[in-house]
């Protein structure tokens, strides 16, 4: 099966210092039919104005990962991490039992743009963690570098649950493939600038989900340049 998820039907919030799209329910934003993918529970594809942000609030047992895709953006949490994350960073913050944390945008002068995930732990109520590494955007061009993995693997954050985040960065004309396992499920999502996948075009902010499908998808970048995230997750 696969599972369609156009960009202009996900959810639209708007504030002075905001602007959200929403993948799955979140927020003000309800659908019953979009209430995550599997342990794939959000992706908020957020602009932040200069001087907007998140202010301090808690989360509990969730898996919580920024990418930045433009600009920058200031974290600071109840367990003492603080730091700015920019193009190419990647941020993990695992809430565990609970920890309070705040997302700023780290310029007073433009905007930051960047996902928020959040993926189901397998298991909970330990102690919050943190992490954040950069991944070259150029260096993953034609190729999956993968981000965040259970164990780690290749340099990737070790994040709690049996799911993996990979990236790929495709100039137009590239092109990228990547195999099924049906015994998994993956979500595939466009972050920036415009793939063919087969038939399908798929522009930023649209995506695919594919539930016990096996063999290849070949990818094939249009823009000038696509940055792409494939979710791995458990069936």
């Amino acid at each position: 099966m696969i599972v369609e998820r156009p960009a202009a039907a996900r959810g639209d919030a708007t504030l002075d210092w905001l602007h959200s799209w929403h993948t799955f329910s979140f927020g003000h934003y309800y659908d019953p039919e979009w209430m995550g993918f599997g342990v794939l529970r959000v992706i908020n594809d957020d602009t932040v104005a200069p001087g907007g942000g998140f202010a301090p609030h808690r989360h509990a047992n969730m898996e919580i990962i920024s990418v930045v895709l433009q600009g920058a953006l200031a974290h600071k949490d109840s367990a003492g991490h603080a730091g700015v994350i920019r193009v190419g960073d990647v941020q993990w913050m695992s809430a565990g039992h609970g920890i309070e944390h705040s997302e700023y945008n780290g310029s007073d002068a433009e905007p930051v743009h960047f996902l928020q995930i959040w993926i189901q732990p397998d298991r909970l109520n330990h102690a919050p963690a943190y992490d954040q590494r950069h991944f070259d955007p150029d260096a993953r061009r034609g190729r999956w570098v993968t981000l965040a993995s259970p164990q780690g693997v290749d340099g990737s954050i070790a994040i709690r649950q049996q799911a993996t985040l990979s990236a790929t960065r495709l100039l137009a004309g590239d092109a990228v493939q990547a195999s099924l396992d049906p015994a998994r499920r993956y979500w595939l999502h466009v972050a920036t600038g415009e793939i063919a996948l087969g038939d399908r075009v798929l522009g930023a902010g649209a995506a695919l989900g594919f539930v016990e499908e096996a063999g290849e998808l070949a990818l094939r970048g249009l823009a000038d340049t696509s940055d792409v995230l494939l979710f791995e997750l458990p069936a």
